[in-house]
């Protein structure tokens, strides 16, 4: 089997190798199974797409939505790499999954709109099929209503011409789209467990997100919150259906 690619932004190892592991664990891949690159800690090396069955973006602290000026010179790097290379994946309606990061990388490459008007606090949502989504392959085996987590600074206020929307959500009604027939993006988080949250949110508690001092009771929100189980299978039906 060829492996599948995890392109990666997250600059605190703890957080980036427990988002490893979560997305390792949720698909079923094993570790050699999924070759993992961290744009944040240089450029992205050439990428030959011939030697993967399929790509998937992790999270990422970074906002698309935010002006040039106040993104970091890391940070333009990598949307411009990301740029480059969805120009190819999409050409070739080649597998791709992002979660979290993926509405920012793969929406606007696509020209929709992602701005903070659509932004959410961490916490649990419901998240709906639409009848598109009902019928998607990833999303089949899913109920029409399950919860997933979210917490973001932006979120998508148009969808991109090209894309189908397959999941609606409350205060963000763009939760997951696909563009083409094997392309797809989610604003909630397939790769996140409660523990993993929990984690995230301490390490991004002075990011913005919330007060930094209610960092105990955003923590205390997701322990006794309700469960999150469904969104994580989206991972093992993307890798069981283009592992080849």
């Amino acid at each position: 089997m060829k492996p599948f690619l995890l392109l990666a932004t997250r600059s605190e190892d703890d957080v980036a190798d427990e988002e490893y592991e979560t997305i390792c664990r949720f698909s079923g891949l094993r570790e050699e199974q999924l070759h993992r690159v961290r744009l944040e800690a240089g450029p992205m090396p050439p990428i030959d797409l011939h030697r993967y069955s399929g790509v998937i973006i992790g999270g990422s602290p970074f906002n698309s939505s935010d002006p040039p000026e106040l993104k970091s010179e890391v940070q333009r790097r990598a949307e411009a790499e990301m740029r480059d290379l969805l120009d190819e994946v999409v050409a070739r309606d080649f597998p791709f999954l992002g979660a979290c990061y993926g509405v920012g990388t793969l929406g606007t490459h696509q020209g929709g709109v992602v701005d903070r008007t659509r932004g959410e606090e961490i916490g649990v949502i419901e998240v709906s099929l639409t009848e598109e989504g009902r019928r998607d392959p990833l999303l089949r085996e899913l109920p029409e209503v399950f919860h997933g987590y979210v917490g973001h600074k932006e979120g998508t206020r148009r969808l991109a011409p090209s894309a189908v929307l397959l999941a609606t959500g409350t205060d963000c009604p763009v939760q997951m789209f696909r563009v083409g027939r094997n392309l797809y993006a989610t604003q909630f988080h397939p790769e996140l467990d409660g523990p993993a949250l929990v984690n995230r949110i301490e390490a991004y508690k002075e990011h913005g997100y919330f007060p930094a001092g209610d960092a105990e009771r955003v923590k205390d929100r997701i322990r006794t919150g309700p469960a999150v189980t469904e969104p994580r299978r989206i991972l093992a039906a993307f890798a069981d259906r283009y592992a080849r």
